[in-house]
């Protein structure tokens, strides 16, 4: 059975009916120097049973995060999920959660959406959360157009401990928009004069803490710096277990802040899909994009929740509209939402601390490494490691050897050859003592080789 539902008739009626010969002539525009001329390299067309015998063969090569010692992060993380996550987020009700296009009977999913937008306004020290970005990155970037917005300026500094798959769909975003993009060079060591870029025409500065480097980073005197000059100052987390040890960056004095949420309910899931964390003040709260649900009563008095802010192009008019995100990561938030339920602020807290605790033990046994130097003075659950040798092919020699050793920097910043001696290395709550020695004996091989 073929998986095409149309005839050589219905198209031929199709292409009739717009008024062209065929279905080349619909890529006229298309300059020919970019199509494809042929098929593409990949094998024919096949039966169900040779393709999912060829799928079983290509998943085999994965190595899945709890199979091996594991310390990748880099703005993905391994976490414990608890069971409970997975089985409330698989009752029907749930799974099938989207946008409420009629948010007055779905007050199941309103009330989940409210519950998860206290969460990360606690969470970040803000007063006002959206629900809910697609991941991180997507996040930054609504976080910088929002702030063009309050502050009708269009330029932005980018700190250079900025993830940087961040800074590039934050570029690609304002790609097409007028303004100048300023990034910071990357600064393993964490210190870079923000503040001195900072001029009348700077609609913010956006900064990570913990940054890609791994480095705790006090924002309270950037934070004061750009509001001075009346630009807003964006804070980024790409590791939302941070906020349950560090001062959230809302107290700093951020006025935008924007993470990842993966590692509260959310798996790796071979890289997807993510959550986007949003928070702000709350006099910015209708320059936020997404949507924002609310408690009211209804006619009885009894508790109920509405959409009370929804900035979609799809909800108002397009020119009036603050996002074009046409979907909403309920799911995710709702996982994120159950996660941190059951944990508690004081199950957060020490959660965090078991993060800590790892990173410790973990840098503690790779400094004595010959070859191996622990770069960071401050740190979360992940710090930089300087390598004698490539750290690319350090990475690839413990992968063969059984060990996801970490990231090197030159894979995240790929033209920045003096990153190319550096690692970024997590350890979490999952990992054990004695991952951290295979780790290090592993290290050490591959170092020597």
């Amino acid at each position: 059975m073929r998986y095409l539902p149309l005839t050589d008739g219905d198209r031929t009626s199709m292409l009739a009916e717009i008024g062209v010969d065929s279905i080349d002539d619909l890529y006229a525009d298309v300059p020919p120097s970019v199509r494809l001329d042929g098929l593409i390299d990949l094998p024919l067309h096949q039966g169900e049973l040779e393709v999912e015998r060829a799928m079983k063969q290509l998943a085999a090569k994965n190595l899945e995060a709890g199979a091996a010692p594991f310390f990748v992060g880099a703005g993905a993380y391994r976490h414990h999920i608890p069971a409970a996550v997975d089985h409330l987020i698989q009752r029907s009700e749930f799974l099938t959660a989207y946008t409420p296009y009629q948010p007055e009977i779905s007050q199941g999913t309103l009330q989940c959406l409210f519950e998860y937008q206290t969460q990360v306004a606690l969470l970040t020290g803000t007063e006002v959360a959206n629900a809910s970005m697609y991941d991180g990155s997507t996040a930054c970037a609504e976080a910088v157009l929002m702030a063009r917005r309050v502050t009708r300026r269009k330029n932005v500094v980018v700190s250079g401990g900025l993830h940087p798959h961040y800074r590039e769909v934050t570029k690609t975003t304002l790609r097409f928009t007028e303004g100048k993009l300023t990034p910071c060079p990357p600064a393993p060591d964490g210190v870079e004069d923000l503040a001195g870029l900072i001029d009348g025409e700077t609609a913010c500065v956006v900064v990570q803490t913990p940054d890609l480097f791994g480095n705790i980073r006090d924002l309270q005197p950037l934070a004061a710096a750009a509001q001075a000059a009346g630009a807003l100052l964006i804070a980024v987390f790409t590791e939302a277990m941070s906020l349950g040890a560090l001062m959230p960056p809302g107290e700093m004095g951020a006025d935008i802040v924007v993470g990842e949420g993966q590692s509260f309910g959310n798996g790796l899931n071979f890289g997807g899909p993510n959550l986007g964390l949003f928070a702000t003040r709350q006099l910015y709260q209708r320059q936020m994009p997404g949507r924002l649900c609310g408690e009211t009563v209804d006619a009885d008095g009894r508790r109920g929740y509405v959409l009370t802010l929804s900035t979609r192009e799809q909800h108002i008019r397009r020119e009036k509209a603050t996002s074009n995100i046409c979907t909403n990561a309920g799911l995710c938030a709702l996982a994120f939402c159950i996660h941190m339920a059951l944990l508690g602020e004081d199950g957060l807290k020490r959660i965090a601390q078991l993060n800590h605790k790892a990173a410790i033990d973990l840098a503690g046994k790779l400094q004595p490494v010959p070859g191996v130097e622990v770069l960071n003075k401050t740190y979360f659950n992940e710090f930089t490691i300087r390598v004698d040798g490539r750290a690319d092919r350090i990475v690839e020699s413990m992968a063969g050897q059984g060990v996801l050793g970490g990231v090197p920097l030159s894979r995240l910043c790929p033209d920045r050859e003096e990153l190319a001696d550096l690692i970024l290395v997590a350890a979490t709550e999952c990992t054990t003592d004695l991952e951290m020695d295979q780790l290090a004996a592993a290290l050490g091989k591959a170092v020597a080789s």
